[in-house]
């Protein structure tokens, strides 16, 4: 395993850890491919029924490795960089039918501030800020910026934050919709392992199918999102936990989830 990505499996939860600390968790070819290869190990690991995504050190993520893109025997050009770096780390993060936190502990800036967007449900500490940095360097938003960032928190103010590069804290993150929570740093760790726990211990592949509703409802119309409802619906009527949580309603007892 690449030294760039720490993974940890344990309670049916995968812990994937950026791990350039000393630059801010900031991606390089090496460590974006090596993040593609898990999160696809994840998605085929039964053994795994939910995912955290976090950082090591002071950030979660700075974004793309500047010294890359500006070493000419490094440099893979941007094509590149987008085609097979970030935007297979995106829709990897969106289509992958298990439930993935992010879990911000330090600044989220650039292409990390997106990847941390994309993630299913966006916890935070109150010391953390997001940043949309490309403008500063004359880039534009990639890694799904311009297409999360104005569902989650509206056009105007999406587009003021991309063309500023304002940076905002976890607190008005969490009122202007941007992510699901902030929670004071001394409760973050916590708080990311009793959600995870939650999550891993919930009916999976309903939880699945959750995702890819509100996947399809970027773009569906109301029909289309109507008929997907009841295709998914009827599928998760025929699930075993679906029969192991109505039993346990009528039991009067907690549910034993399988995930299937």
């Amino acid at each position: 395993m690449s030294k760039s990505i720490q993974l940890t499996i344990e309670n049916k939860i995968a812990t994937i850890t950026l791990n350039r600390p000393e630059v801010f968790n900031s991606f390089n070819r090496e460590m974006a491919l090596s993040l593609q290869s898990i999160l696809d190990d994840c998605e085929t690991n039964s053994e795994v029924r939910a995912i955290v995504l976090t950082g090591n050190g002071k950030a979660f993520c700075a974004g793309q490795d500047l010294k890359e893109v500006t070493d000419p025997d490094l440099n893979p050009g941007f094509k590149k960089i987008l085609e097979e770096h970030y935007n297979p780390i995106i829709t990897r993060i969106r289509s992958i039918k298990k439930p993935i936190i992010g879990a911000i502990n330090g600044v989220a800036a650039g292409a990390g501030a997106n990847i941390a967007l994309a993630c299913d449900i966006v916890v935070a500490h109150e010391k953390v800020s997001f940043i949309q940095a490309f403008s500063l360097i004359g880039l534009v938003p990639d890694s799904a910026g311009t297409f999360f960032l104005p569902r989650l928190i509206g056009f105007q103010k999406a587009l003021a934050l991309a063309m500023l590069g304002d940076k905002i804290g976890a607190e008005e993150a969490e009122k202007m919709g941007m992510i699901y929570k902030c929670v004071p740093t001394e409760e973050f760790e916590e708080t990311i392992d009793k959600l995870a726990l939650k999550l891993a211990n919930m009916p999976t592949k309903a939880l699945g199918m959750i995702k890819e509703l509100f996947n399809k409802s970027m773009t569906n119309d109301l029909e289309s999102q109507l008929a997907l409802e009841s295709k998914l619906q009827i599928e998760a009527a025929q699930s075993e936990d679906y029969k192991e949580g109505v039993a346990a309603f009528i039991e009067k007892r907690q549910p034993n989830f399988k995930g299937n």
